[in-house]
This record gives C-alpha cells, structure tokens and sequence, in this order.
C-alpha cells in the first residue's frame, strides 16, 4: 500500500528501439530509490493525550498563567487547533473520541447508564469498534491509561472493558474520585488497590505510561504502538500535593473577573481568538463582593486547580522524555484536548467537616466562578453545547508530517476525527461488520491533510446534543440552544463569543438549521431528553448543576 504522503510512480513506456542504457539505468535507480522509501514509510505512534473537565483557555499555550511548560513546547514543536470541539460531557466525548461516531450513534448518548434505547445503553455498543480494534490488525500494541468511563458495568471485566476493546494492556479507573485512594482501579482485568501512602493518582497514571512505553521498547520495538492516556485531572474534587498548592497559592487573589480579561488579553496576542470577552457568568458574584476570608478560600480552590494542571504536565514531559529515549519522537504523532469545557458543578458529597480544600479528606470544585475563567472568552461550562462547554485545546505534534509549527490552524475538527485520521496515516481498514454485526460508518475526517497544510481550511457541519442541550455548525454558523429554551443563531466568524443571537434577524437560515439538525438527531438515535427515564436529578436537566 503506498503511503499517503507519496504519489504513484508510474514510468514511461518505452520499446526496444528507443532503449537508450543510460535511461534505464536512471529509471532503475529511480524505481530502487522510490521502493527504498516505501519501505521506510513505517507506520506512526500514537500517544493520544486527554484532561478531564480542562478549560479552553487553561494551558500557557492557550492563554493561561499556569504553568504548563511541557505541553507549551509540544505546541512550539507542533500545531495548535484554535476551532476544535469535543461532545461537552465526559462519557460522550469518550465514545466519540473511541469510536469516531457521535455519542449516540455509539450508545453513549447520556452517561454510562443504561436506559434500554438504541443511542442511550451507558456503554459502547455492538455496531461500533473501537481505535485498538482498527489499529491492531495492522500490527500496533495498544495500551490505555486512566480513565476509561465506556461502560456501566464495573464490577467485573467484560466486552467492554479496554482489554474487551482491544486494548493489550491497561490501568485505569472507571470514573473519577479520590486523587489519593481512587475507587475502582484497575490493571488489565483485575482490580487492585492503591498503596495508602505517598500514591497521587496523575503521578500514576504518568509513571504507569513511562512503564508501558519502556516494556514496548524492550518486547516489541520493531511494531507500531497506540497510547491512550487519559488524565482524570483537573476534574473534582480538588486534590493536588501540598508543594504544588504552594507554588500557585496568592495568584488568584486577583479574582476571577481581572484573571479572565488577563486571559482573554494574552488569547489576543496569541493570536488564538478576535472574540469579545464574554460577561461574568450571570450565577457567578462579582469578586469585589466577597469578603476577604471568602476570597482567599477562592484563592485556595484555584490553586489547587491549576497544581493539579501542573502536575499532570509534568507527567506528559516524563512520557515524553521516554518516547525521546526511544528515538521514538520522530514518528510519532501526539495529542493532547480536553474532554469537555471547565465544569460549574458545585458538587461537595464526601467532604469531611473542616478539611482543607486540596487534602485527602476534603471534596470541593472550582464552581462557576473559577470554571467561566477557564473557558475564556466564552459562555457556560460543561453539559452545554455552547462554546464554553464544547471548545476543547487540541495540540498535535508529528515531526515527520507537521514541518509548520508553532503556529495555529483555523480548520473545524471534532472528536470524531480521531479515529478517521488514525486509520488514515496507518493504512488501517475500517471494518463494515464485526462478529456478525454491521459497523456503523465513520462520522469523522481525516486531519491529516490538516497536518500537512494547516493553513488550508474547508467548511464543516457538525452536530452536538446533550441533556436536551443542543447545536449544530455548518461553516461558520452556528445554532444552539438551551435545553427548553429557544433557538439562538452565531455568526461564529464575528462572534465566537456567542454574544449577538442573530436568530429573529436571519429566521430563514436558523429554520433551515434547526431543520438539519432534527435530520441528524433522527438518524444518530437521539431522543428528547424530557422522553427519557428520568429518575432524581436527572429530571431537572442542566439546570441542576448551576447553583442558584
């Protein structure tokens, strides 16, 4: 199979009577040169990198004040996506991120519970494959690290377990949890505790990686391997080392309304975004208003947030440092995104009376104060399909394909991508049936051609539904809407802000649309999220996680 990046060599005809020696010899060494090269096409890693509940503007890359220095000189030595989206929610984006189809489509279309509907079974279904499931027959080792959140059923290994999905190896946990002492952790199909002292479950996750990439190096280094690693940081609660907390404690005494222009000035000269700042979240109090002991509790919670995001950075330059030890960085194409916008959950079960915020006995999130900063410029969080719960940072870097680097691209990409371009630079085949059963279609592109010129772009349509939360993008427009509220229409070329709802002004274009979208919703499976069983909170939709 000839490599994407060659064209076919096809020589000129020639007779016996036009044979001319020295051509024949030119054209042999032409055809050895040419085979020589196929040959040393090997196929690429993959590392794919993913944070939980990570901000838009939360990376130093990305506007941030944290210090994120490895992954800031991933994106030097790579390419920067200044439009790339996510599903808005941990479980779907996962089974995008998996699967390249969208949640529903992959039977993810809520959390990993099981509400007996075809786009709704809390769990990867059968009609889908996995990114180890394509890559494997091709040759690639594939192992995952951390969390894995693609099914309901924990309590034993099953079909979809990583090793059900193809996956050789695997350490993780289902969910999130306590950093300290996670619950369930996993290696392979056993489950296993955590030692009860001196154990941070990102330090884990970092060093676990290390560990793989050093046994693939020794076992199997001739083949192609594929890395998984998903960081539950910074997702609640809010737990980091105390030096690390340290280190950031008085950077956020500032408040959240002067840190985010700081952010929103720095995404400008970057050169990232033209976009207005967004106003201050309407539930979030102006920091001027809170007393001084509230604001240093503030001060602390954002600490701890951006330790966590420093220590898993220092995680992703020891994986890194590895793959260099390798000689292994040269063919390798790694990612790094986020799973969703920052979270406004202001959820605190678990904590102990009087526990500081970052130690092992408290339970505490950012909040949407914290959680509207981290999603500079833009409006809401997690669980929404507006920007502020749909942009995701993606980095890429690839030194054999990605020569334009430290710059950014403008082209659209979602989640569903991932798999599309994995089969694309590996040559892998993308099934049509596994065990009987119909493979849906890929839903994803390709970003390869992205990679090689990123200044190039060509228009997308995308689409997005989430707890009745809904949207859909064709080129630069977008629809969205709240769940039970009406439509709103964003020129998103002027306005990524989302700021100025053009929906009364353009009826034609929002109807045409709205139209689209109710096309997809019918074919990938969605349901209207007031037809859903909804037992307890999950009646009350989004709304439950704002705090009133």
């Amino acid at each position: 199979m000839v490599p994407h990046n060659y064209t076919k060599f096809t020589p000129r005809c020639f007779t016996p009577r036009s044979l001319n020696w020295s051509g024949v010899l030119l054209l042999c060494l032409l055809l050895v040169s040419f085979s020589d090269s196929v040959c040393q096409a090997e196929p690429p890693n993959i590392i794919l990198i993913m944070a939980d509940d990570l901000g838009f503007s939360d990376l130093g890359c990305y506007g941030s004040e944290i210090q994120t220095p490895h992954l800031d000189q991933l994106a030097k030595e790579g390419l920067r996506f200044s439009q790339f989206y996510n599903a808005g929610r941990c479980c779907p984006t996962r089974a995008s991120l998996m699967t390249g189809l969208y949640p529903h489509q992959a039977g993810m279309g809520w959390m990993n519970r099981n509400d007996k509907l075809p786009g709704y079974q809390g769990e990867l279904n059968e009609h889908c494959v996995s990114i180890p499931q394509v890559l494997a027959p091709t040759g690639y080792q594939c192992y995952h690290v951390g969390k894995w959140h693609l099914t309901y059923r924990m309590r034993e290994p099953n079909e979809n377990w990583p090793l059900g999905r193809g996956f050789d190896r695997a350490y993780g946990t289902g969910g999130g949890g306590n950093y300290f002492a996670p619950r369930p952790l996993y290696e392979d199909n056993q489950f296993i505790k955590p030692p009860e002292q001196n154990y941070y479950v990102t330090d884990a996750f970092s060093q676990r990686a290390v560990e793989y990439l050093k046994d693939h190096a020794r076992q199997q280094p001739q083949q192609p391997f594929f890395m998984y690693l998903a960081y539950t940081a910074p997702h609640f609660p809010l737990h980091a080392w105390p030096e690390d907390i340290a280190a950031c404690r008085g950077n956020y005494l500032k408040g959240w309304d002067q840190l985010r222009k700081q952010r929103h000035q720095k995404m400008k000269d970057l050169g990232l975004i033209n976009a207005p700042l967004s106003p201050r979240d309407p539930d979030a109090p102006a920091w001027d208003s809170l007393t001084e002991p509230e604001q240093q509790e503030w001060d602390l919670r954002m600490s701890v947030y951006a330790a966590m995001i420093t220590s898993m950075d220092r995680g992703i330059g020891q994986v890194l440092k590895q793959l260099d030890q390798m000689g292994a960085a040269e063919n390798t194409l790694v990612l790094f995104l986020s799973d969703n916008g920052a979270s406004a959950e202001y959820i605190d079960r678990g904590h102990q009376p009087g526990a500081v915020t970052g130690t092992r006995e408290s339970f505490r999130c950012a909040e949407v104060g914290w959680a509207n900063t981290s999603n500079t410029p833009f409006r809401f969080h997690k669980m929404w399909m507006h920007e502020g719960g749909i942009s995701t940072p993606l980095i890429a870097r690839w030194p054999a394909q990605i020569k334009q680097t430290g710059g950014w691209t403008r082209q659209t990409g979602h989640v569903i991508d991932l798999l599309a371009t994995f089969a694309d630079i590996s040559h892998a085949k993308y099934p049509e049936t596994r065990n009987g059963k119909q493979i849906t279609p890929l839903s994803g592109v390709s970003l390869l051609p992205t990679f090689q010129q990123p200044e190039q772009t060509k228009p997308r349509t995308l689409h997005w539904e989430h707890e009745g939360n809904q949207a859909i993008r064709l080129g630069n427009w977008k629809l969205v809407k709240e769940h039970r509220q009406d439509w709103e229409l964003y020129d998103l070329s002027q306005d990524r802000s989302e700021l100025h709802d053009l929906a009364k002004s353009e009826p034609e274009r929002a109807a045409s649309l709205a139209e689209a979208w109710q096309t997809w919703a019918e074919n990938a499976g969605v349901v209207p999220w007031e037809q859903l069983p909804a037992p307890g909170y999950r009646s009350k939709g989004p709304d439950f996680y704002r705090k009133k």
